[in-house]
């Protein structure tokens, strides 16, 4: 058993720390201004610029398989380069990468959609979260009815991340409602094939959308998989998803609680600094065991996953786990900052309204209990057993 970072994982973390600290961090006040007066964080110009230097670096497609340009460094080092990038608020993505469902896709479809996707021609999104149909997929209401060699595909997906910016959609629909989930297929859908999407305003900065199909029609040779394989694809992209909010959770909450240790050395109150206060001590206390828990639950995931092996078990801790231990560190930073961290004038507030949304997206708190308990119930998995 290896509970340490290889060297190369080592070399990999380091150097990417470099490049938040050097690249992204200095550009956070620049992203604040941007967002309060209705801006993107970071203009296209400027993404490109940083994917270039990250490319020069060696850094494109992390994820991505060798015969598709990419470095194809496995999901535990994703994690690692997902906690170090998570450190700053600032919207950066490596690019050279596409959804791993994509990749089920026939050659005709790797070429016109996942090859433009990996070479960033092409911004895609996934499309399953309906108005009533969140967490419950399996009440899914958009209908794909055949007509010739046809799909006409009608209704809404809403919550999707990408929406407003996405060149084509996979779009989960209807084609069989005898059938339940098992009913249910994926469409790649351009566009200009006619869906239409809307803005959703939050209480962050996530922008999400409302995609809308009225009578969309989409050729045969567009449907992703199988015809009725929608709903296992579904799961696949939401399980590989959900390890990824805690890895992210982590790297936020790594930054924040350093942010609070180096405030509450400065800060004085009746002659001391505040750091000198028990009750500040333990809330830096608690925050460490927490992050360093989640880390764990997070690489372990990662690994089984590496590992050829199911994790959807462990996914599902790491996003439950992760994604509250982000809640309560922020919480806490945002206290010991007092009233500044309240203000506009510090980035937590800002991540004090990214971090609610992480026990909702990907699947909510509610949703991870309910999996963690029926795999313990049904015996899928035991407890004291290695997972």
């Amino acid at each position: 058993m290896q509970l340490r970072l290889t060297e190369e994982q080592k070399m990999v973390q380091q150097t990417i720390r470099k490049f938040v600290e050097k690249e992204l961090i200095p550009l956070e006040n620049e992203v604040l201004k941007n967002e309060r007066e209705g801006r993107p964080g970071l203009s296209n110009e400027k993404m490109e610029e940083l994917q270039l230097k990250a490319k020069e670096a060696g850094f494109w497609g992390i994820n991505t398989p060798e015969e598709y340009g990419g470095a194809d460094l496995g999901q535990m080092m994703m994690a690692i380069v997902l906690m170090e990038i998570s450190k700053t608020f600032v919207p950066f993505t490596f690019g050279g990468s596409a959804d791993n469902i994509l990749y089920y896709g026939n050659e005709e479809q790797k070429k016109k959609y996942l090859i433009p996707t990996i070479n960033g021609e092409k911004k895609s999104c996934f499309a399953m979260t309906e108005p009533g149909a969140g967490s419950d997929t399996r009440n899914i209401k958009m209908t794909a009815v055949k007509d010739g060699n046809e799909w006409v595909l009608n209704g809404e997906k809403t919550f999707i991340t990408g929406g407003n910016e996405a060149d084509f959609v996979m779009v989960i629909a209807v084609t069989d409602k005898e059938k339940g989930p098992e009913g249910v297929t994926c469409f790649i859908v351009d566009r200009d094939m006619g869906w239409k999407s809307e803005y959703i305003h939050t209480m962050g900065e996530w922008g999400p959308a409302s995609l809308i199909f009225d009578n969309v029609r989409v050729p045969e040779e567009n449907i992703l998989g199988e015809i009725n394989g929608g709903y296992k694809l579904g799961l696949e992209w939401i399980g590989f998803a959900r390890w990824v909010v805690g890895a992210r959770a982590v790297g936020a909450a790594e930054r924040l609680l350093q942010m609070a240790i180096d405030y509450s050395k400065e800060r004085e109150t009746f002659g001391k600094p505040i750091a000198d206060r028990q009750a500040i001590q333990w809330q830096i206390a608690d925050s460490a065991v927490e992050i360093e828990a989640a880390k764990w639950l997070v690489l372990n995931a990662a690994y089984t996953l590496d590992a050829g092996e199911d994790n959807r078990h462990l996914a599902s801790m790491a996003k439950l786990y992760g994604a509250n231990m982000g809640n309560n560190v922020v919480d806490r930073v945002l206290q010991i900052h007092g009233g500044m961290g309240y203000t506009r004038e510090l980035p937590i507030e800002r991540w004090y309204r990214e971090a609610r949304l992480w026990r909702i997206y990907d699947g909510t708190d509610e949703i991870q209990r309910l999996i963690i308990s029926r795999n313990l119930l049904k015996g899928h998995v035991k407890v004291g057993q290695f997972i």
